[in-house]
């Protein structure tokens, strides 16, 4: 993640203690703010279900009604959140398919409550009645984040359903009526590219604290619209937009928490954005990005996924690669098996990645940004990220580096 209102606009944000190691910055007692980011524990994404009561078109593992899988029992559940608070996880986040559809879902919240787990919910927000959300405040729920890709329409055409939009808004306002910290996650696609503004007019008007701007990723169902995802000039354009809405909501004196995810070069582009703007300012945010060192520290890492299966992956898109099953082995086995070679290889990527990754004068910032991205497009996770939008003058791949990495069948087509 590249916390946009932290980074551009200097406002500390409440993950900050974990994202860049800054102390008083949203840890609570008992909480570790770690040291480097790379002892950090993962996240756990836990896909607690696959059944859900919409037909999102991008949905990154085929969620949907009638869909079958091999769930966990209570018990089991239970288990898994007795080895992922004794592992030390800084937080469980309850997706799906739709979590809300779960019977026991507030039984094992509140149970991971009892044993010390930050719990998070990743809902589309159609279920969210006022009585739902004041389950969610009563349990102890951290964080609600509500899927919206649009206004009105164009929502409900990614998500399949008419009158998903008016349902989501209202659960927005009931998480908020309850107490309840909430907002949105959406997904960058052509789709919407053009709503940009209409979605921070809606994020304003409701007065929503947090917004996370996903960039596509194509698995599951996502594989289906992969010639909607933004063309590298779009990506620049969005977060064009985006810095520019978060800087105008800064200087408004709003507070809040934007970020984009999965594509860290974001952080790249906004440090040189800084250069030219306020050179100060942009040496503090280097440091911040190199602390967290982009996905170098994500997955595999900093973030881990369990399906609804049971199956451990490197985060919640590479459905496709499996480490473990939760049913035959603890979580935490899982994630620490030295020998397993996509983690080990996860964990020492500078000595992995190629391309024009390897030879990028960024590394440290970005940390290849997202390997499963380049292992959907290329066949390899060590390719470059087809999502990379800088240019090869801007990380320094001149013509001889380029000569550099011909022989050694390097130089990958990369998507424009």
């Amino acid at each position: 993640m590249i916390n946009i209102s932290r980074l551009y606009c200097g406002q500390v944000t409440p993950g900050d203690w974990l994202r860049y190691g800054k102390a008083g910055c949203g840890e609570r007692a008992g909480e570790v703010v770690p040291r480097q980011a790379s002892e950090r524990r993962p996240i756990v994404v836990w896909n607690i279900t696959r059944t859900c009561n919409l037909k999102c078109v991008h949905c990154y593992n085929d969620s949907g009604a009638g869909k079958t899988s091999n769930d966990l029992s209570t018990d089991e559940a239970k288990n898994v959140l007795n080895d992922l608070a004794a592992f030390g996880v800084p937080s469980a986040l309850f997706s799906g398919g739709e979590p809300l559809m779960r019977p026991d879902l507030f039984e094992l919240i509140g149970y991971a409550g009892q044993l010390g787990l930050r719990t998070v919910i990743s809902t589309n927000g159609t279920l969210v009645t006022p009585d739902v959300a004041d389950m969610m405040k009563g349990r102890g729920v951290s964080y609600v984040g509500i899927s919206l890709d649009g206004i009105g329409p164009i929502n409900d055409e990614f998500r399949g359903v008419d009158g998903a939009f008016d349902r989501a808004v209202r659960g927005i306002r009931n998480c908020q009526d309850a107490g309840v910290r909430v907002g949105l996650r959406l997904t960058l696609t052509q789709r919407n590219l053009r709503d940009l503004e209409c979605l921070f007019d809606f994020f304003e008007t409701e007065k929503i604290g947090r917004a996370c701007f996903y960039h596509l990723v194509p698995s599951g169902r996502g594989r289906t619209i992969a010639d909607e995802d933004l063309t590298h000039a779009q990506s620049r354009e969005a977060i064009e937009k985006i810095l520019a809405k978060v800087r105008l909501l800064e200087q408004g004196g709003r507070k809040t928490d934007i970020l984009t995810v999965d594509n860290h070069v974001d952080g790249v582009y906004l440090y040189l954005k800084l250069l030219k703007e306020d050179a100060g300012r942009a040496a503090d945010v280097w440091k911040l990005l190199t602390w967290n060192g982009g996905g170098m520290y994500s997955s595999g890492v900093g973030i881990g996924c369990i399906d609804s299966n049971g199956l451990v992956h490197p985060n919640q898109f590479w459905g496709h690669y499996t480490l473990g099953d939760v049913h035959e082995k603890p979580f935490s086995a899982i994630w620490t098996d030295t020998d397993e070679p996509l983690l080990k290889g996860l964990r020492s990527r500078r000595t992995h990645v190629k391309g024009r990754c390897r030879l990028c004068k960024f590394f440290d910032a970005c940390g290849g940004s997202l390997r499963v991205r380049a292992d959907l497009h290329f066949g390899t996770p060590w390719a470059p990220d087809p999502a990379c939008y800088l240019t090869d003058a801007e990380i320094g791949l001149d013509a001889e580096k380029q000569d550099c990495l011909r022989p050694c069948g390097e130089l990958f087509k990369m998507p424009r």
